[in-house]
C-alpha cells in the first residue's frame, strides 16, 4: 500500500503512517494474504485498544491509541484569546476551527477581526494538515523596516526629498508595475513546484517590487531605539517600514488551493467549509506547501526590491535591517497534550513570537508601531498580534469616516500623507497602545517606529490585504 492510501484510510500522521508500513512488512513476512491488509488496518483503526496485546499488530494499535480523539461539539482542542474586546463572530471563527478533526491548539490574538474561514489574528496547529483559507489570501504577507545610519531629526529637512523617494520608487494596487521590469534572484527558482505557480510566472515579474492595496503601505518615520539588544545603540534614527505580500500571485495560489480543499470534502458542514483542509501526505496538499512557501520567497522578493531602491535613491547605508511575516503556515515542535510533536502552525495575521525572536507590529498611519521580542509563550504557539486591528469593515468606514478629520488627527501627529483610502484612517483600527498591553506577556518592546511621511494605494482600489 501507498503512502497516499494509508493517508485515505486516516493514517495521516507521520509516526503512524510509518508503524503502518512496519506492520505490512511484518504482515506479508508471516505469510499474511495481502488481499487483506486494508481491512486488517481498517479494524485496527477502528478499536486499536483491541490489539495492544497483538505480537503482530500492537505496535500499530499503540501508535492510533495515543492519536487525540476526534473534535466534537463537546470535545473540541484548547484555547486561548487575549483582549477582551474582540468580535464575537471573530471568537466564534476560531472556537469553530477548534471542533475541525485536525485540530489540537489554538489562540486568538488581540487585533483580531473576522475573516475567511479562520479570523484574521487567528492561530490554529493542526495535525499534518493545512488549511488554505488559515493561511490567507496575502500569502506570506510580510513587514519589513530598514534603519539608516542617519539620525532621526533629519526626516523633517528631507521630506521633499523623501517624498520623491517613495513616489518614484513604489507602485500600490491591483495592476500595479514598474515600466522596466525589477528582478529578483527568485525569478529563477522553480515556478513549476505547482501548476498554478508555473502559469503565474510572467505575473509575479510583471508586480515584483510592487505593494498591494488595502492596508499595504510603504512609510518613512523614526525608530526610537530603547534597547540596544535589538542590534543598534539608544537613539532615534530615520527609517523605512514597509507592508505587504505575494500580490496577484499568491491570491490566485490560495484561491486554487481553498477550491480544490473544499471539493476534496463536500461533506463538510457549512460553517466548515472555508476550514477545508489539504492532507500534507496528498499530493494537493504537497503541492499547496511547495507554492504557499515560493510565495514566501516572492514576497520577501518583493520587500527586499523597493527596500534595496529606495536604500540607493537616497544613497545610505542600512544600519540595521529586520523583517517577519504572517499568514503562513509552519512546521513546529510544540508540547500538545502532554508531548512534544511535530503540529502545523498557520498564523493568519498573527506574528511569530518565539522566545528571543524578533518581529515587527505596526500600528496605523498616525500611531507608532513597534518592533518586539518574542516571550515564547505556549498557550498562544509561539505568537503575537500582527498590528491595530480593524474595528469597523471598510464599507462602514465609507459610511463613517471624513477626511477632515482624518487630515486634522495627521496634521497633530506631524504625518505627511502622500495617498490612502479612507478605509484606512486612524479610526477605523483598535488603539494599538491597547492592543500591546494586552499582549505584554506575549512580547517586549525594544524599539517604537513613529511614521512620518506615508504612501498606501489611493483611493477606489479593491483592498487586497
Amino acid at each position: 500500500m501507498t503512502s497516499q492510501e494509508l493517508a485515505r484510510l486516516g493514517l495521516t500522521r507521520a509516526n503512524a503512517r510509518e508503524a503502518a508500513i512496519a506492520f505490512i512488512r511484518n504482515f506479508r513476512e508471516a505469510g499474511g494474504d495481502p488481499t487483506q491488509l486494508e481491512d486488517e488496518i481498517t479494524a485496527i483503526l477502528a478499536d486499536p485498544p483491541s490489539f495492544l496485546a497483538d505480537p503482530l499488530r500492537g505496535d500499530l494499535a499503540r501508535i492510533l491509541a495515543d492519536t487525540p480523539p476526534s473534535r466534537t461539539d463537546e470535545n473540541p482542542a484548547p484555547w486561548r484569546q487575549w483582549g477582551g474586546d474582540l468580535e464575537p463572530e471573530a471568537v466564534g471563527q476560531l472556537a469553530t476551527a477548534c471542533r475541525l478533526p485536525i485540530a489540537l491548539q489554538g489562540a486568538l490574538m488581540p487585533d483580531a477581526h473576522v475573516g475567511y474561514g479562520l479570523p484574521i489574528g487567528g492561530v490554529l496547529a493542526t495535525d499534518n494538515a493545512v488549511i488554505p483559507y488559515g493561511v490567507g489570501v496575502d500569502i506570506a504577507c510580510r513587514m519589513k523596516l530598514s534603519v539608516y545610519d542617519v539620525p532621526g531629526n533629519r526626516l523633517a529637512g528631507w521630506s521633499g526629498r523623501l517624498a520623491n523617494i517613495i513616489e518614484s520608487e513604489t507602485r500600490f494596487g491591483i495592476g500595479a508595475a514598474f515600466k522596466q521590469k525589477r528582478d529578483h534572484p527568485v525569478l529563477d527558482e522553480d515556478w513549476s513546484v505547482s501548476p498554478i505557480t508555473k502559469s503565474l510566472h510572467g505575473k509575479a515579474w510583471s508586480q515584483l517590487g510592487t505593494s498591494g492595496s488595502g492596508n499595504h503601505f510603504v512609510e518613512f518615520g523614526i525608530l526610537t531605539v530603547a534597547d540596544e539588544s535589538v542590534g543598534l545603540p539608544p537613539g532615534e534614527y530615520l527609517a523605512l517600514l514597509s507592508h505587504s505580500g505575494s500580490r496577484g500571485a499568491g491570491a490566485q495560489v490560495c484561491q486554487h488551493y481553498s477550491r480544490l480543499a473544499m471539493e476534496r470534502r463536500p461533506d463538510l458542514p457549512k460553517e466548515f467549509k472555508r476550514l477545508a483542509w489539504l492532507d500534507l501526505d496528498s499530493a494537493e496538499g504537497q503541492e499547496y506547501w511547495a507554492a504557499m512557501n515560493l510565495m514566501g520567497r516572492y514576497a520577501a522578493a518583493n520587500h527586499a526590491v523597493i527596500h534595496r531602491h529606495i536604500a540607493k535613491a537616497l544613497g545610505e547605508k542600512v544600519a540595521l535591517d529586520l523583517e517577519n511575516h504572517h499568514n503562513f503556515a509552519w512546521k513546529e515542535i510544540h508540547r500538545i497534550g502532554g508531548r512534544e510533536r511535530e503540529v502545523i502552525v498557520h498564523r493568519k495575521g498573527a506574528t511569530p513570537a518565539a522566545a528571543g525572536v524578533l518581529g515587527i507590529i505596526p500600528g496605523t498611519m498616525a500611531s507608532p508601531g513597534f518592533v518586539v521580542r518574542g516571550k515564547g509563550l505556549p498557550a498562544s504557539l509561539n505568537s503575537a498580534a500582527h498590528g491595530a486591528g480593524r474595528v469597523m469593515s471598510r464599507k462602514k468606514a465609507h459610511e463613517t469616516q471624513t477626511w477632515s478629520r482624518a487630515r486634522k488627527l495627521l496634521q497633530e501627529r506631524g504625518v505627511t500623507l502622500l495617498s490612502a483610502g479612507l478605509d484606512e484612517v486612524p479610526f477605523v483600527y483598535k488603539d494599538i497602545h491597547s492592543v500591546m498591553a494586552a499582549q505584554a506577556d506575549l512580547v517586549e518592546v525594544l524599539a517604537r517606529f513613529d511614521p512620518k511621511l506615508v504612501k498606501m494605494s489611493p483611493p477606489g482600489e479593491k483592498a487586497e490585504d
